[in-house]
């Protein structure tokens, strides 16, 4: 059995773990969304908005931190919930997980070719059809389709060349928008503020969002089991990717909040390079800003790859996906199946057309919310079932501390739900994640078929390994 057991080398550093969760959580949105916030909440409205929704994000981190110092193993949700709650939940958190992981790295493409056509304008050849009234030619969707293709590549032939590209996009990323940072504040004018605060919906628009802003964390724990360092410090390596994120976050609404004035804030088709080109009075630093935001795309995009990959590993790994999934190449060590699976779906995507977009960022952070009260449980569960599991790094507070984010992590997604889902009619995310699941359950039934005689034990020793099985697959340590 022992030899049966996949596994991935150990080559990640903290530089890597940094790259890899930060660059991750920070993609394309703020080019298309930072002005909005200021413009809808006031720069004391975003900045408070982002403050308490990080602050809940990093609550949950704390859980996420400790489980994965305990639990140092691919498959992150699916780890902890098998752990706490068994099969049929792990299951279900998990399949839920990859959808929103693979929700934004589908989009990546739809964007990738909207920030290509900013700066190179695309002709439209070769109409295809007409999805929710947006009209899909081929000349527009090969952009994203190339682009799924390199990064699926990437990630394909080993995860040194995967990593070191996220290192160094992460690192040209964070240079262009501390330029417009510094930029704002030397030639910017502090009038352009407007309105500190414009009103409670104003927050609520931007408290709302600030999940898809900061999904990208929970990656960590998926490449857990890929890391050269400590269990402990792979367990702050999330709350150190969740603190960096607020603060980049921070300093790019106060950058856009005093760069230019409201009508500039409020106008333009991608409103951060308008911004920028107001600022610096020159239509080349829009390009720049434009050219971070395609840094900030491959970067998420590629972390959610490596994520989503990771968990459908873990999936096929345990055999509740079919077990060609968890296989890793021989020579790359990769697990080349689940990265065939999720290339196919980024290099299909962009055919869905640029609405597309908003209905794969819905259905991710929907899908993330829902995870996460997943993980919350298992930790508050965990805390009671197994006292005895070493936790390298251990959240103060303990099981009462996990009711309380539990509650609040459980409000927000209703929140979530309330304000961007309607219960009069189906929508798109609605439909994608039902699809989705059913999909899921085909595969289940497929890998059931294969692995009739996987007993309780040797799947124990699929997910956990040796080191952190419990013996008989039972509550003992």
């Amino acid at each position: 059995m022992k030899n049966s057991r996949n596994t991935l080398s150990k080559v990640l550093g903290r530089t890597d773990i940094i790259a890899i969760g930060f660059g991750t959580m920070v993609g394309w949105s703020w080019i298309m969304m930072s002005a909005s916030w200021v413009n809808e909440a006031g720069l004391f409205g975003a900045l408070s908005a982002f403050f308490i929704g990080g602050a809940i994000i990093l609550s949950i981190g704390l859980t996420y931190g400790e489980l994965t110092a305990a639990l140092p193993l691919a498959g992150g949700e699916f780890v902890f919930a098998y752990r706490a709650m068994g099969k049929k939940a792990a299951w279900l958190v998990g399949w839920i997980m990859s959808l929103a992981y693979l929700g934004v790295a589908a989009w990546e493409g739809i964007a990738l070719a909207t920030a290509i056509d900013y700066i190179l304008p695309v002709k439209a050849m070769g109409p295809l059809w007409e999805v929710a009234g947006y009209q899909v030619n081929i000349s527009w969707s090969l952009i994203g389709m190339a682009g799924a293709v390199v990064i699926t590549a990437l990630n394909l032939f080993g995860i040194r060349p995967a990593v070191l590209f996220q290192v160094m996009a992460t690192a040209a990323l964070m240079v262009v928008v501390l330029v417009l940072f510094f930029g704002g504040i030397a030639f910017g004018d502090i009038d352009n503020i407007g309105s500190s605060f414009t009103s409670f919906k104003g927050f609520s628009f931007v408290f709302l969002m600030v999940p898809a802003m900061l999904i990208g964390f929970d990656v960590i724990p998926q490449s857990a089991e890929e890391m050269n360092i400590g269990p402990k410090n792979i367990g702050k390596m999330v709350l150190v990717c969740i603190l960096v994120s607020l603060i980049w976050y921070f300093i790019l609404i106060i950058a856009i909040s005093m760069a230019a004035p409201v009508e500039i804030r409020d106008s333009g088709t991608i409103p951060a390079a308008d911004i920028a080109a107001y600022l610096f009075n020159g239509e080349i630093f829009s390009i720049v800003v434009i050219f971070g935001g395609i840094f900030g795309i491959l970067t998420s995009w590629n972390g959610f790859f490596i994520g989503a990959t990771r968990l459908i590993f873990s999936m096929g790994r345990a055999h509740v996906l079919p077990g060609v999934f968890g296989r890793v190449h021989r020579k790359y060590k990769t697990p080349w199946a689940a990265t065939l699976l999720v290339g196919s779906v980024c290099i299909t995507a962009p055919l869905l057309g640029r609405n597309a977009l908003i209905w794969f960022m819905d259905t991710s952070s929907m899908c993330a919310l829902f995870s996460y009260i997943f993980v919350v449980l298992s930790f508050v569960i965990l805390k009671k079932k197994e006292p005895e599991l070493p936790r390298p790094l251990e959240v103060r507070g303990g099981f009462g501390y996990g009711v309380i984010v539990l509650i609040v992590t459980t409000i927000y997604f209703m929140l979530y739900i309330q304000d961007n889902f309607s219960i009069h009619k189906i929508s798109p995310e609605f439909v994608i994640t039902i699809l989705w699941i059913a999909a899921g359950l085909i595969l289940l039934c497929i890998a059931k078929g294969y692995g009739k005689n996987i007993d309780e034990e040797v799947q124990e020793l699929l997910i956990f390994g040796e080191r952190f099985a419990r013996k008989g697959g039972k509550h003992e340590k």
